[in-house]
């Protein structure tokens, strides 16, 4: 286990102590917005300087051949840093937000107690669909989409864990058996255990272009750049032959399919217009551009759309737009553009590269918070972009990786996002994990509980418990059930399944504890959110010191600046207006067809 060393600056760590007890005193969320943004960015420094711990090196496969890295991503994730070509690339391990000691999976007989399954059927199932009425479905597929970037560790079958199960369990394959994750294959003897990524650990859009060379080269037309595209707007057949259905693809469902298709269509627009304003690039280039420029306009619409909806206090909506356009604001960078290398000021992208004195990599703590699923509904009712007439219901089954297409073929996909904009996804609760995750077919024909498998990750990967978990971020650690939710019946659940107040799961404390104003999700999450929001950022080259015209074009920095979620959508499904019009946050609830939008419907 490697750590390094870093000399903080003594200001700044005065500051940070002051931003801690600030917090821990008063709240930052009941601040004012100025202030509160100076607690959170307070608290960022203290969590840069505590909690970033370096798993360590992997072997170094050697140079990939001739490419253009410079200027390009490469498939792998090689290059981007160029000091430290390996740093982020396929099989690199997760790094932590929690010191070594903390980090140890749990013993084979803890790590089965309490009962996940109890815990599975008892704290988590969906008993009534408690609704995110803030939010729609759309937010819903789009961290899907986004984690299929960031993450994916895989599973082996030798030796799984076998999960008791009560004689009133009505699972149908009995023992349970839950795959154990992937081993490192070149662990350090007198550390942690650690694990590998089997994606890039970039923000580089890989849930698109492929990580596999087979697919990248068959979703690309190799004359023109483009990617291709059939009727129903998915890669051909013959594409989607070459992906490994075993693996997160077999996770591939209708609100994937959506965005998938959406940012398909939007590299070929990026490239069409590349090819127009610079007919000297090659095929290839336009391509590498086209990624780059696609890449990042995600990376934006994540940070001041999708984020802004789901943490939508107004001091974390103004902290999200400072990390894109600094505290001076978007006005202010169209105007006058970047005048000094301040992230304060003019936000990241552009800054430069800044890794905060340890290696980059996505965590095993990130990984853990990002545990979302109770936000997918089990029901889904499809309706008219036209006039809001129901076209059909379907249940989630209906809508995975077997029967994509034929909800394709059935409802057009202005159709299909109208319905996921109008819905609302499920609440970030206890009791409100959808039945049909907890009784999913994989497409081996194996039954899975995936709320069960949510719980053994965190244990085996070491991951700390919730208190735990809160100490370590300088969080005061719940004394009791009552304290941890706020009210009694909740917490008298939890004393029937725990016992002990430190047993608790990190999940399903996230899912328990009380939120802030205008939050999905807990304030115990949002604490690695502080930390690696702006580091998955700050740590790559493409967002940071290549984040200039001399790599993307001039065309392709104006492409990023000028569009987001709303212009994405109606660019390719123009016909989504009337139900965008006033609706300030694309994955926020939108207007019914038919009904006047909430700007027309205000008196002038």
């Amino acid at each position: 286990m490697v750590t390094t060393a870093r000399r903080p600056n003594w200001l700044a760590s005065i500051a940070a102590r002051f931003a801690q007890r600030v917090d821990q005193t008063i709240g930052w969320f009941r601040l004012p917005t100025v202030l509160g943004l100076g607690v959170l960015i307070g608290l960022r420094h203290q969590l840069r300087t505590q909690n970033l711990f370096d798993a360590g090196p992997v072997p170094d496969p050697g140079d990939d051949g001739p490419s253009a890295y410079l200027v390009a991503r490469t498939r792998s994730g090689r290059h981007n840093d160029l000091g430290s070509p390996q740093m982020g690339a396929l099989g690199c391990r997760f790094g932590r937000n929690v010191p070594p000691a903390h980090q140890h999976p749990e013993s084979e007989t803890h790590l089965l107690e309490p009962n996940p399954r109890l815990i599975s059927r008892t704290l988590l199932a969906r008993t009534e669909f408690q609704p995110a009425t803030t939010l729609n479905v759309l937010a819903a597929a789009w961290i899907q989409f986004e984690v299929h970037d960031w993450f994916s560790h895989g599973t082996v079958t030798t030796q799984p864990w076998v999960v008791p199960l009560a004689d009133d369990d009505p699972w149908p394959q009995r023992p349970m058996r839950v795959d154990r994750t992937t081993p490192d294959p070149h662990p350090d003897p007198t550390g942690p255990a650690t694990f590998t990524t089997q994606e890039t650990h970039w923000w580089d859009s890989s849930q698109i272009y492929g990580t596999t060379p087979a697919f990248a080269d068959a979703l690309r037309c190799p004359e023109t750049g483009r990617l291709r595209i059939d009727d129903a707007g998915l890669p051909p057949p013959d594409v989607e032959a070459t992906v490994d259905l075993t693996g997160t693809a077999a996770n591939f469902w209708v609100g994937l399919a959506l965005l998938h298709s959406l940012f398909m269509r939007e590299h070929n627009a990026i490239r069409d217009r590349l090819a127009a304003a610079y007919p000297q690039l090659s095929a290839q280039q336009l391509y590498d551009k086209a990624r780059l420029v696609n890449a990042a306009l995600m990376a934006k619409i994540h940070t001041v759309d999708w984020t802004p909806a789901i943490i939508a206090h107004p001091t974390t909506v103004a902290a999200m737009r400072a990390n894109w356009f600094g505290l001076l604001g978007e006005g202010f960078a169209r105007r006058f553009g970047r005048l000094s290398s301040s992230v304060l000021l003019h936000g990241i992208p552009g800054s430069p590269t800044n890794h905060h004195g340890i290696p980059y990599s996505l965590t095993e703590e990130f990984v853990a918070v990002y545990r979302m699923h109770p936000l997918v509904p089990d029901t889904y009712t499809f309706r008219s972009a036209t006039d809001d007439h129901v076209l059909s219901v379907h249940e989630l089954p209906d809508l995975t990786v077997e029967n994509v297409r034929a909800r394709l073929a059935e409802t057009s996909m202005t159709d299909l996002l109208y319905s996921f904009g109008r819905a609302n996804p499920g609440a970030l609760n206890l009791h409100n994990y959808p039945h049909h995750l907890q009784h999913l077919q994989h497409i081996d024909g194996e039954l899975l509980d995936l709320a069960t498998i949510d719980l053994i990750r965190s244990r085996e990967r070491g991951v700390p418990r919730y208190n735990e978990f809160r100490r370590l971020f300088r969080l005061r650690p719940a004394a009791s059930f009552e304290e941890l939710t706020g009210e009694t019946t909740l917490a008298a659940e939890l004393r029937e399944v725990y016992d002990d107040i430190e047993s608790v799961d990190l999940m399903i404390g996230l899912y328990a504890e009380p939120k802030p104003p205008g939050f999905g999700f807990s304030d115990t999450a949002f604490r690695v959110f502080i930390l690696m929001a702006s580091r998955r950022l700050e740590s790559d080259r493409f967002f940071t010191d290549s984040f200039r015209k001399e790599i993307y074009t001039e065309v392709g920095m104006d492409w990023i600046r000028d569009n987001n979620m709303r212009s994405v959508l109606l660019r390719h499904h123009r016909e989504l207006e009337p139900a965008l019009e006033g609706v300030r946050n694309p994955f926020t609830p939108w207007n019914p067809a038919g009904a006047a939008s909430p700007r027309k419907a205000t008196p002038r």
